[in-house]
């Protein structure tokens, strides 16, 4: 009888789906400076038949909005992992040198892809509503805001949050706000949203992060 042991086989790397070798393709095809890319460049890129990329997505704008939320996501997993305290301005402040920094690694392909958000598609899109749960998540209970307006803060400011982020990069985007001051400008619009919903200490704190720069 044999006495060799049964040898388990390596774990088999997760293959990626149709959508993921789309929106790969898209992003090595916005990195190489080529944001007006056809969908049959982009089929060719990703080694799919040309109707593929519209059969999983529709349009180029939902590419755009799939790339869009790649980001939010992965904004949403490292505040996950950050294991921040409860205190909303903390993790609110916390949450937009992470989103900045998610942006920032890849510049080019982010300028692109908000550049075609920026623009009407007439197409409803997905980015506000992940966006507005992003800030949910990072208000969480809301300790810390005015006891008085908490309910009322915990349901006005992920919307308002997400607009003045989306405020920030806009202008980025457009290249008026340049990259080493993109952290202070957005922590600037959170601030000045905050600062509305927040006691007479915890505002005058805020006011020292609110102003110049950039």
């Amino acid at each position: 009888m044999s006495t060799r042991k049964f040898q388990p086989s390596a774990p088999t790397a997760p293959t990626a789906t149709t959508q993921d070798r789309v929106l790969e393709a898209a992003e090595r095809l916005l990195r190489t400076g080529k944001p007006e890319f056809s969908m049959r460049d982009l089929a060719a890129e990703a080694g799919v038949s040309f109707a593929t990329p519209f059969n999983q997505f529709g349009s180029k704008a939902a590419i755009m909005q799939a790339l869009s939320a790649r980001r939010i996501d992965e904004m949403h997993d490292r505040l996950t992992a950050a294991n921040l305290p409860d205190n909303a301005v903390t993790r609110v402040l916390a949450t937009v040198d992470i989103a900045v920094d998610v942006m920032l690694r890849e510049p080019v392909v982010n300028r692109s892809v908000m550049a075609v958000l920026g623009s009407q598609t007439g197409e409803p899109g997905i980015v506000a509503r992940r966006s507005a749960a992003l800030w949910t998540e990072a208000l969480g209970p809301g300790e810390g805001l005015a006891k008085a307006t908490r309910t009322q803060a915990c349901a006005a400011l992920p919307s308002l949050l997400a607009i003045a982020f989306r405020g920030a990069l806009s202008f980025w985007t457009a290249g008026e706000i340049r990259d080493d001051a993109l952290g202070h400008q957005a922590r600037s619009a959170a601030t000045a949203v905050l600062l509305g919903f927040c006691g007479v200490e915890v505002r005058k704190a805020l006011l020292d992060c609110v102003g110049g720069g950039g």
